[in-house]
């Protein structure tokens, strides 16, 4: 997913027939380096302009009056929307350009140090594939032609990350480092996220018969791969994830650092998994030195196989075991040696309010917490009720900066305990909290004075000297605001409640700029678009979810600013790991940006 400009705007992916920007151009699915083959003398076969390409022709027109357009255009990406070179002729500059010459290896970009170099290569690689079997490689492939200096720092970008759409990559990935070993010692992530058959017209036996993929060549890559740090797996692999792989990524693998298993659930993982435990509790010595583990959605895992693999995770940051069984037990047992700043423990039934509560107050390995999500579904269990709230509340770290209690028992009694906390936090999950809108309203303004005029509240709102409350007020820093099954929150009390009672909508909530909120509150504000432009907000909708989005002030690319010290722009933030938008509810494990079935998890559902 690619933001285009706007709070939660989204585009999953690029087209490729499209000629892209630098900044739009798709990380390669695979380091084969697809349309290269022998060069003819004097020729070169490739995309890049290197001078030696075969020159386009013109050829005459055929049925329909059409031309033919070469492999080579293809391959550069030129869209029939802007025309062929031959059909839209370019002015030219006929202003001589001096060109200085240097000897080989003497090049200024090839005497950069080899740190700058390397950074300087890697601006061209993006972590999102191109759609379907659009070209890969384009910018990448002009560096390997480049000279020997720049061939080296583009091969160890094409190989730092690794990203595999499909089997057939994958299977041209694996057999070039076999063939190739020292290749393998370069790759430090293994991304399987976007794996999938859809539209390839397989199904799952189809991909089972071609044994691209399987349990066996799985293993072999990492064996071939001994430094790999991260590996990001997927639903769509469950069944190629035998004991045997897992156990080379709990127990051979030195130097891994996160691992994904998001969404795996089929009955042979569940099989392999707790047989890897059953071998892990067999020899209590054994830690793992794994910093971010992601279980998200693996519900059909038993709890005791969390009692086993977290006591041994001693140096654990990232916790993401979001709608599984974990036990208060299992969750207890982490080290006191672990230092999570990321813990997702949304819509787990096995856990009880107190024991999360005990938690999170007590053990020493949550005191510097920056994402939490104890979101609940509430038609099916409620995790947190009112006492937990008053013992939980009080005892989080300012360290925090997103908060999910979606589903919570929040009354506004809570608010004197929650107005503390948006002095720091950027995310507040609120949905299905039993509060009027004045009491959301109270997050974002001073307390109004029985004794003020509305005007007085108006004026001190427009700038006017602050009276009561308003001196010492310190402003929210929350960009976003979840407030779904509210059903205080409507789109006639959002239009309707003038100011101080509602400032929801106004510049002086920000740097507020997205509120979730339900279908039927969105259904109804995607209809007053004239409102909406008069308010300088917009609907914005992707899956299941809806955002009500602020437009972006004075021209900004986002309203991702407070308007004062403009220190910040856009959405991204650094404990968000390269995800651009607000409200995601899955934890990401891996820097990168997002997609493929992750970011489906975090945004979509």
């Amino acid at each position: 997913m690619r933001s285009t400009g706007i709070a939660q705007s989204f585009l999953e992916s690029v087209n490729a027939s499209i000629a892209p920007k630098h900044d739009q151009l798709a990380l390669p699915a695979s380091p084969i380096l697809d349309g290269i083959g022998p060069l003819d003398p004097g020729a070169c076969e490739c995309c890049c302009k290197c001078g030696k390409a075969t020159k386009l022709q013109q050829h005459p027109a055929r049925r329909l009056g059409r031309r033919s357009k070469s492999y080579t255009s293809l391959r550069t990406g030129i869209s029939e929307l802007s025309g062929w070179d031959w059909d839209l002729p370019r002015r030219q500059d006929t202003r001589p350009v001096e060109k200085k010459q240097y000897a080989k290896g003497e090049a200024p970009l090839e005497k950069l140090p080899t740190e700058v170099l390397d950074d300087v290569i890697a601006q061209l690689a993006l972590d999102l594939p191109p759609a379907s079997y659009g070209p890969r490689n384009v910018d990448l492939v002009n560096c390997l032609l480049t000279s020997k200096t720049v061939h080296v720092a583009t091969i160890n970008t094409l190989y730092r990350n690794i990203t595999v759409p499909h089997s057939a990559i994958f299977s041209k990935f694996l057999s070039h480092i076999s063939e190739y070993p020292g290749l393998g010692t370069l790759v430090r992530r293994l991304d399987l996220s976007h794996f999938t058959s859809v539209g390839l017209g397989r199904s799952r036996q189809t991909n089972a018969e071609i044994q691209n993929l399987t349990p066996k060549t799985l293993v072999k890559c990492l064996e071939l791969t001994p430094w790999i740090q991260e590996i990001l797996l997927q639903e769509n692999l469950d069944d190629d994830i035998d004991a045997t792989v897992l156990q080379k990524i709990f127990f051979d693998l030195p130097k891994l650092r996160a691992v994904d298993f998001c969404a795996a659930s089929s009955h042979p993982f569940v099989s392999s998994f707790t047989s890897t435990m059953r071998t892990l509790s067999e020899n209590p010595s054994t830690m793992i030195g794994i910093k971010r583990l992601s279980l998200h959605e693996c519900f059909t895992l038993p709890g005791t196989a969390f009692g086993t693999l977290l006591p041994r995770l001693t140096q654990l940051t990232h916790l993401e075991v979001s709608h599984t069984r974990i036990t208060n037990a299992a969750l207890a047992s982490l080290p006191a040696s672990a230092q999570l700043t990321h813990l997702n423990l949304g819509r787990c039934t096995q856990i009880s309010g107190e024991g999360i509560v005990d938690f999170l107050v007590n053990h020493p390995a949550v005191k510097s917490l920056v994402y939490l999500n104890l979101s609940c579904d509430i038609s099916r269990y409620r995790l947190l009720w009112e006492a937990d709230i008053d013992r939980l509340l009080p005892a989080l770290p300012s360290t925090l900066r997103s908060l999910n209690l979606n589903g919570a028992h929040i009354h506004p009694h809570h608010l004197k305990l929650l107005l503390p906390l948006t002095k720091h936090l950027e995310e507040l999950g609120l949905a299905a909290a039993n509060l009027s809108l004045t009491d959301v309203n109270s997050l974002f303004r001073p307390a109004l004075d029985n004794g003020e005029s509305e005007d007085q509240g108006q004026s001190s709102d427009q700038g006017g000297a602050p009276t009561g409350a308003a001196k010492g007020w310190v402003p929210s820093t929350i960009h976003y605001l979840d407030l779904t099954s509210i059903p205080a929150i409507t789109q006639s009390k959002l239009f309707h409640t003038p100011a101080p009672e509602n400032v929801l909508l106004t510049p002086s909530t920000l740097p507020l700029e997205v509120i979730e909120l339900g279908d039927k509150v969105i259904s109804s504000l995607r209809e007053c678009r004239n409102t909406n432009k008069r308010l300088g907000w917009c609907v914005k909708e992707l899956g299941r979810r809806g955002w009500y989005v602020r437009e972006p002030i004075n021209g900004g690319a986002s309203t991702g600013i407070d308007g004062s010290d403009g220190e910040q722009t856009g959405g991204r933030r650094p404990w968000k790991m390269g995800a651009m938008w607000w409200g995601m509810r899955k934890c990401p494990v891996a820097w990168g940006e997002v997609g493929g079935l992750y970011g489906h998890y975090m945004f979509k559902k």
